[in-house]
């Protein structure tokens, strides 16, 4: 199996302030990336913050999206991309990209998505969040933190 796990966690909306990425090349994690991202502005909502712990402080002097960007293209372009519910990581990528006047197409990406979400479902796994997928699956998980979502979600499609 080769694909590339991603999430991203936000500060609002779709602006992400983290993004964790795990690489896996023929069932072996080959490549793990993991970066803070400035959000515009550096604003944030306070409901995503009590969510993943993430402040303004923490992004103050960190990249923006787009000088982050690179890094994401070069794990994810022409590659199967998976995550746990993969339509919120779609859309923060996706919408990111348009902010920062990037084209998504580029990635040739747009159906090579896999969700976990959508492949515990259908293995009759109730409820499917991450936290509990992992629990299901005896995977490690520090919840809402990019990197450890990313490697949980790898693992999940690993062991699907």
């Amino acid at each position: 199996m080769t694909f590339t796990a991603i999430d991203f966690e936000t500060a609002t909306a779709f602006h992400p302030c983290s993004v964790g990425i795990v690489t896996v090349e023929n069932g072996i994690v080959v490549d793990e990336f993991v970066t803070l991202i400035q959000p515009p502005n550096n604003l944030y909502n306070p409901y995503t913050i009590q969510v993943h712990g993430i402040y303004p402080r923490d992004t103050a002097r960190a990249k923006n999206f787009l000088q982050v960007f690179p890094e994401i293209q070069k794990r994810i372009q022409n590659r199967v991309v998976v995550a746990h519910n993969e339509s919120f990581d779609r859309n923060v990528l996706a919408k990111s990209m348009v902010y920062y006047g990037l084209d998504y197409a580029d990635l040739n990406i747009a159906s090579k998505w896999e969700c976990t979400v959508k492949i515990y479902k259908a293995k009759g796994l109730k409820p499917t969040k991450l936290s509990d997928c992992c629990r299901a699956m005896n995977i490690k998980l520090q919840h809402h933190e990019a990197l450890s979502d990313a490697r949980a979600c790898a693992q999940l499609f690993l062991k699907q």
